[in-house]
């Protein structure tokens, strides 16, 4: 390691002030600093807070939870493969396919995402961040194996020049990167990143009654088709593919990293366990998910929705609730999960009123936990330390409403059948204003203390 200190100290001559590659310093001192700890020390004098955890050592952690993810998924795109095409695979042959489709994805994300960092690094002449660490490995796991790396490579540009560097740069974006990215393909590539893209065939036929649709599609099928949905699973089930526990393992069609809710569990075990990601966050979005699927079945179990006048009456008390929840509870996590909850109440009702109703509501409201992304998503992208609400109690209501716009989404708007994506750019854009109002109420109480003494 020493050798490799005095390797990398003979080759920064060039790039310090004054050298020949000056302007390439801070490109340099990136590579330097992901190497080796920074050599700047904080003054002998003045307040400092000194903390081991530093923004590249919360990187690190994030794609270390995220390895699970990575490496289940690396197999699954193998695993699929075999299935769709009726080879007998062993665990190497499914590993080496997998590497062999995720592989370059990941390379191109991180040549793409790198190249343009270190180019605005060198314009704006500021040390280089390490976000993209965690978003160069986030854009392939929510990607489908069959994407063309032509298309990798646009998204990722767009993604990091106008999710990040247009509001100034990692720790400034609105929204999460990631999901920016796989956003933009979804509006301007939609047939490359929907529909029957989930299976990695090469130049392989599949084998007879293989559809390749995912859990998702096939439960957006039901609102046309009036097949409940757990009976279509069962029809379409290729070699009972979609079972609970096939899908709470992951081994199914879907996007490399996104299928295995296990495996985005044991990554939310090192984030909590770490402090790097929220717990509330991720319990309130599965949570508000549950609520919301829950209230769903229910409904759909009714032999007849309630009347116009009924649901007017369910509304309004959902309102006065939520509302009066604002204002009589004290304890201000609690009050913010008593709104978030209010909030999902008012969202059904106002869907009674509409007399909205098809087959997606029967589904068993476990199944919204286990199918797609939203695990994932609720570990990874909506714990975003940058884009997420950042007071302890608007965490709660931030979650809850993922959770909630989600399934609202899966079931009233199957043009869209992946809900959480969609759900978590809507809450990055709110969640300024829900930690504004959470300060807000915050300080208003702290002045009304400091009056009565």
């Amino acid at each position: 390691m020493a050798s490799l200190r005095e390797l990398v100290d003979k080759a920064k001559k060039p790039f310090l002030p004054g050298g020949k590659l000056e302007k390439f310093h801070y490109v340099f001192d990136g590579f330097d600093t992901f190497l080796f700890a920074p050599n700047e020390t904080t003054n002998s004098k003045g307040v400092q807070i000194k903390d081991a955890v530093d923004l590249k050592r919360m990187m690190i952690t994030v794609v270390i939870a995220m390895i699970p993810c990575l490496v289940f998924g690396i197999w699954n795109v193998g695993h699929q493969h075999g299935l769709a095409t009726g080879e007998e695979l062993a665990l190497l042959d499914k590993v080496l396919i997998g590497l062999k489709v995720t592989l370059p994805i990941i390379i191109v994300s991180y040549g793409v995402g790198l190249g343009i960092e270190f180019l605005f690094t060198t314009l704006k002449k500021e040390p280089i961040n390490e976000g993209f660490l965690v978003t160069g490995m986030l854009i392939p796991l929510v990607m489908p194996p069959t994407i063309p790396l032509w298309q990798v490579a646009i998204a990722t540009a767009f993604a990091v020049v106008i999710g990040k560097e247009a509001f100034g740069g990692t720790g400034f974006n609105v929204l999460n990167v990631a999901l920016t990215a796989r956003a933009f393909l979804y509006f301007a590539y939609p047939l490359e990143i929907s529909g029957e893209v989930w299976t990695y065939l090469g130049d392989m036929a599949t084998v007879d009654n293989y559809s390749g649709a995912t859990a998702l599609g096939l439960a957006a099928q039901t609102v046309d088709n009036g097949v409940a949905v757990t009976q279509h699973f069962a029809n379409a089930g290729f070699m009972n593919l979609f079972t609970p526990m096939n899908l709470f393992i992951g081994t199914v069609p879907g996007s490399i990293g996104e299928t295995s809710t296990l495996m985005a569990l044991v990554g939310a075990f090192i984030l909590v366990v770490t402090g790097v990601g929220s717990w509330k966050i991720i319990v309130a979005t599965f949570g508000g998910a549950y609520l919301t699927g829950s209230a769903l079945y229910v409904a759909s179990t009714m032999e007849s929705y309630p009347s116009t006048a009924m649901s007017v009456i369910l509304f309004i008390l959902a309102v006065a609730a939520t509302v009066g929840s604002g204002f009589l509870i004290k304890n201000k996590e609690a009050k913010y999960l008593a709104i978030g909850v209010g909030v999902s109440l008012i969202l059904f009702t106002a869907l009674l009123m509409g007399q909205a109703g098809n087959m997606y509501m029967a589904m068993p409201p476990h199944y919204h936990l286990i199918i797609g992304g939203l695990a994932f998503g609720a570990v990874f992208m909506a714990t975003d330390p940058v884009s997420a609400a950042h007071t302890e109690a608007g965490k709660w209501l931030y979650g809850i409403l993922i959770g909630t716009i989600t399934v609202i989404i899966r079931v009233f708007n199957p043009a869209y059948p992946e809900g959480i994506m969609l759900a978590i750019l809507l809450m990055n854009v709110l969640a300024p204003l829900i930690d504004f109002y959470v300060v807000k109420a915050n300080k208003t109480k702290r002045l009304q203390r400091v009056a009565t003494v």
